[in-house]
């Protein structure tokens, strides 16, 4: 073989940015349109002249050339250009997820080889041409970075705005208002290093080599996940994060290079994929989702259910419903305020999942947990004499639809509050009162046994 050494390497793909999931998970981000940049070089090893006789044979380098480059992925062509040293190349990938990008050169050269001869009647000269063509290449695998986020929108009573934003990659944050005043992110943060595999080339030729530093150095970013966690802006009178949801990953660490100084997590950490914020503003048409990739924000898509979920009052009464003079029972009621319909709190019919993990609702009272029944009715029994406040702690409308908000109600019981209980009182208060009555009367008596006659008529 005439080419030596010969070599394709992809220098960097851009847009791009390589995320740390966890260590041994680390994929190259890489935007739908983008540039892949490239290094390609050989070297042609032209045969030792040699002479044998009257004969002698020489070779030369007639000419050479990388004829063409081409960008496959997963082994078809989807760009291509002319043959460089440096080549780049623009691409656009649609409706993939993931891929394996080749960087593919062919180098084409062309020798020439000289016979002559020398003769009695003079040197006869012979030329002959070999040609060879090589193809050299280098792989990359990447993920297609194309973002699309699906927003939920909840109203609350007090016209607070609730927005919750699921993308099942990681992504950066949100904004909500058009001025970009009021913003929520995730755990992920950045930071940007260089690919240290180019600090030093190898020069070499058909004796020697050597390494030189390079010319170019590719810098990439890096997404991780950070310390500080998700984060809403302004900071005091700003949005109020109510959920995050993802996937529990491991810390990647380990994937981090040892001369970078970052707030990674140093534990296990889940990827925020999704975020949910209370806020007093929102404008919907402003909305914008930023992704970990540079220049690729995410399209706003309409969820297959819609975006809307609704966000009603609760309306919760308790009272008394039976009691005597050791215990009361009662009656908890929960409806919907605005129809009346009772809140069945097991009720899978009004169970749609956004993210994360749902939970029923219930209501608390007295130290105790009770659900209500297909009435919207729950009985309690309590045996304590004191004021009770029941507490209805709603499912998240990030898990139901229709939601509610929260509602408590108050009811007193003491058992004097009923005759049974007044007469018990009378009768335990005189029980309690007869040693003193005994020992009055007894006294008085011994008193008239042992004293004046008069004690008791004399006039003071």
């Amino acid at each position: 073989m005439f080419i030596q050494d010969a070599h394709a390497t992809v220098f960097a793909v851009q847009p791009s940015t390589r995320g740390h999931l966890e260590s041994g998970d680390t994929p190259l981000y890489i935007a739908p349109n983008g540039t892949i940049r490239g290094f390609v070089d050989y070297r042609v090893r032209l045969p030792n002249e040699s002479s044998s006789g009257n004969r002698t044979v020489e070779w030369s380098l007639a000419e050479h050339e990388i004829k063409e480059v081409r960008l496959q992925k997963d082994g078809e062509t989807i760009a291509r250009t002319e043959g460089s040293h440096t080549p780049a190349l623009d691409y656009r990938i649609d409706d993939d997820w993931s891929a394996t990008l080749s960087l593919e050169a062919e180098i084409h050269i062309r020798l020439k080889k000289t016979i002559q001869t020398d003769g009695i009647n003079g040197t006869s000269v012979d030329v002959v041409y070999r040609e060879e063509t090589r193809n050299v290449s280098d792989s990359v695998d990447v993920e297609i970075y194309d973002l699309s986020a699906y927003p939920y929108y909840a109203e609350y009573p007090n016209d607070d705005a609730g927005v919750a934003i699921f993308q099942s990659r990681p992504w950066q944050g949100y904004t909500l208002t058009d001025e970009g005043n009021a913003s929520v992110r995730g755990v992920w943060r950045f930071y940007t290093a260089r690919n240290t595999n180019w600090d030093t080339l190898v020069r070499s030729n058909r004796t020697d080599s050597a390494e030189v530093e390079s010319d170019a150095i590719p810098v990439y970013v890096h997404a991780y996940p950070s310390r500080i966690g998700p984060r809403a802006e302004p900071v005091r009178d700003g949005p109020e994060i109510i959920d995050t949801w993802g996937t529990e990953r491991s810390s990647p660490l380990e994937s981090i290079g040892e001369n970078v100084t970052i707030e990674v997590v140093n534990q296990s950490y889940e990827t925020t994929y999704g975020v949910a914020v209370r806020t007093e503003n929102v404008d919907r048409e402003a909305l914008h989702v930023a992704g970990i990739v540079r220049g690729v924000n995410a399209s706003i898509a309409e969820p297959d259910a819609g975006s809307e979920r609704q966000l009603r009052r609760s309306n919760l009464s308790v009272e008394v419903l039976q009691q005597n003079q050791s215990q009361a029972r009662l009656r908890i009621e929960l409806r919907d305020n605005e129809t009346g319909a009772p809140i069945i709190l097991n009720d899978d019919t009004r169970r749609y999942l956004i993210g994360g993990s749902a939970r029923n609702g219930s209501i608390t009272i007295a130290d105790q947990e009770v659900e209500t029944n297909a009435s919207g009715v729950a009985i309690v029994t309590i045996t304590e004499p004191g004021i009770y406040t029941a507490r209805y702690h709603p499912g998240s409308w990030l898990g139901h639809n229709p939601a509610y908000v929260s509602d408590t109600a108050t009811a007193r019981w003491h058992p004097l509050g009923t005759i049974n209980g007044w007469f018990d009182l009378v009768f335990e208060a005189g029980w309690q009162f007869i040693p003193f009555f005994v020992m009055f009367y007894a006294g008085r008596r011994l008193l008239r046994m042992l004293g004046p006659a008069d004690i008791f008529q004399r006039n003071p």
